[in-house]
């Protein structure tokens, strides 16, 4: 082994006969005795063993720490030599040991009391202990300080400015109004009361140049992530997908609030109104490919697909001609393969072409792309916290070496640095996880040019099921006006509407009814 032996001496009366030239010459002998090399020695005259402020001793714990020096043991005459403080001997000995070094008695087998080895048994399982205790110990902090409304993720909600408020001897964070902000979520929340649709929404504020949340173009995720937070209720839920199975903490009046409780209720039910709803089994089984999207201009029933002639032709009817018989509604019976081939036609022709496939994809990569800048950003800011942190921590180390810094106040300290470091680290886990989840790749002309060939083969050769699967992936609904059709898309940055020019589009049958 390479080892330093350590040498020191007092002014007790006990020590005279124990001179640093007899210890020495004792360390020496041993290491020649079991073949260690020596690397440095070091030694302390007239210093007093009970503190660790000693200048060789401080030297010498500060050399052993250093990899590159490659120590693997302290040598000492006794463990006395060392230290006879009790806890300056046991942190001193945790620190060697933390750099992979021994401390060796060549006079005693083992430490002088079954005290001092119980202690020193104890800092040895003390990481393993805190480590297996640490997330439990965050997760009843987190939720304690949830519980008193102290905000607790790194970015405060749209809407709103983290602050700091005293909380006895720390301080934590709160949420104070941003007011233009808080102005545009009152907006939001007024214009979905109105019957404007999240694209609707998005449109204005991004003609407007007003950035979202994450200072980008709106889209609809921001606004559905606006109009579904509590939060602006005053309303704090936090820990919802709690992975230690403790139900979510709920605190109210917890924040200024930006919204009534009973605007936030009305908005989520109209919210749910407009999910995709649960479409009847004789719609589904429906042999028309537009049911359930086609409908009437003149009264906004909808179009429903009925055969006439024993089966031998088949037409689009107004909902309210169907029901109650001519000259109920203007609207005119639409023949089935007419109208339907008119609108593949426009899909194929002017949408499914690989230009607009292709901007779709651009501006779906250009958004993750930015989502994941954003990410890495933040991830690089957590890694240089986690890395000021852990200098930290390796100040107070030193100090422990120089002995500027009781043990009392040190270890305290140390549990807050190793608690945040806890925290960042878990931070930086979580934002890896999402970079990862969000990494796309982005897609060449060519291919997207075989997409769009694929998609115009599904639309024209497909089953019925997969072309009504793919047609409501792209129409919202068709408006059907005299002879004028209105398609409005789902997506975005496809033109709102389109008008298809149904003229020639006979009628079938000359009369309603059923």
């Amino acid at each position: 082994m390479r080892v330093v032996p350590y040498a020191r001496v007092s002014s007790d009366a006990q020590d005279v006969d124990l001179s640093i030239s007899t210890q020495l010459k004792a360390l020496r002998d041993y290491a020649k005795k079991y073949e260690h090399e020596i690397v440095i020695e070091f030694v302390d005259e007239a210093e007093s063993g009970r503190t660790s402020a000693r200048p060789a001793f401080k030297s010498m714990l500060a050399f052993c720490r250093r990899s590159e020096n490659n120590v693997d043991a302290v040598l000492v005459w006794k463990y006395s030599r060392f230290a006879r403080n009790r806890e300056d001997s046991i942190v001193s000995k945790a620190i060697l040991k933390k750099a992979g070094v021994q401390v060796i008695s060549i006079n005693e087998p083992f430490e002088d009391s079954p005290t001092g080895r119980l202690m020193e048994a104890i800092i040895e399982s003390l990481d393993e202990f805190y480590s297996n205790n640490l997330g439990e110990e965050v997760t009843r902090g987190m939720r304690e300080s949830a519980s008193r409304g102290f905000y607790l993720s790194s970015k405060p909600p749209y809407g709103y400015n983290k602050i700091k408020v005293k909380d006895s001897t720390k301080e934590r964070t709160k949420l104070e109004l941003n007011q233009p902000q808080a102005g545009i979520v009152k907006e939001i929340f007024e214009g979905v009361l109105s019957g404007q649709s999240l694209l609707d929404i998005t449109r204005i504020y991004n003609s407007k140049g007003i950035p979202s949340p994450r200072g980008k173009k709106w889209g609809k995720t921001a606004v559905y992530t606006i109009l579904t937070n509590e939060i602006y209720t005053g309303t704090f839920v936090w820990g919802k997908n709690s992975k230690r199975g403790y139900p979510p903490v709920r605190t109210e009046n917890a924040f200024p609030v930006v919204i009534d409780k009973d605007v936030f209720d009305r908005v989520r039910i109209l919210m749910k109104e407009r999910m995709p709803k649960k479409v009847h089994p004789r719609r589904t089984s429906s042999p028309f490919l537009l049911s359930g999207l086609a409908n009437c201009g003149y009264c906004n029933k909808a179009l429903i697909g009925r055969y006439a002639k024993s089966g031998n032709f088949a037409y689009y009817v107004c909902g309210t001609l169907d029901k109650t018989g001519a000259g109920s509604c203007k609207a005119k019976y639409l023949n089935v393969d007419k109208f339907e081939s008119a609108v593949i036609e426009q899909l194929t022709a002017h949408i499914l072409t690989p230009e607009n496939l292709s901007e779709l994809i651009r501006l779906a990569n250009a958004e993750l792309e930015s989502t994941s800048l954003s990410k890495k950003a933040e991830l690089e800011n957590i890694c240089l916290l986690i890395d000021d942190v852990s200098r930290r921590l390796d100040r107070l180390y030193d100090a422990i070496e120089t002995g500027h810094l009781d043990l009392a106040d040190l270890a305290l300290r140390i549990k807050e640095l190793r608690l945040k470091h806890e925290q960042l680290y878990a931070q930086k886990v979580m934002v890896e996880n999402e970079l990862s989840e969000k990494k796309v790749e982005l897609i060449d002309m060519k291919t997207m040019t075989k997409y769009a060939l694929e998609m115009q083969q599904i639309i024209r050769e497909g089953t019925l099921v997969h072309k009504r699967t793919f047609i409501k992936g792209f129409i919202k609904e068709i408006t059907v006006t005299g002879k004028k059709a209105v398609m409005k898309y789902s997506l975005p940055d496809l033109p709102e509407s389109v008008e298809l020019d149904l003229e020639g589009v006979p009628r079938t049958v000359q009369y309603g009814g059923r």
